[in-house]
């Protein structure tokens, strides 16, 4: 008899915030109705996720999967990183302000 994984739930979202060691903070929208009106409404939800490598930079597409509890916050971990964030020059560099 074959044994069957449990469903994991799997979310794509921005990173909001890197500044932690191999965790980051990835904030998933999603679109809800009004029950009387019918309008959209957006909504946010923050996850905090294991990043083992601390690849991850504020601004990328990522998705994250559900996994076993691995801190007091962290339930999720990063799968992959759909599409990275564009990396400005600082200015200091060309010893110009703007």
């Amino acid at each position: 008899m074959e044994e069957r994984k449990p469903h994991r739930k799997v979310r794509t979202g921005t990173v909001v915030s890197d500044k932690m060691d191999k965790t980051v903070v990835v904030r998933v929208m999603r679109y809800d109705e009004h029950p009387l009106y019918g309008k959209r409404i957006v909504r946010a939800q923050k996850y905090t996720a294991h990043d083992e490598n601390n690849e991850c930079r504020t601004g990328d597409l990522v998705t994250i999967g559900e996994s076993r509890p691995l801190s007091k916050n962290k339930r999720w971990t990063l799968l992959e990183i759909v599409r990275r964030a564009p990396v400005f020059d600082s200015v200091e560099e060309n010893g110009e302000e703007a």
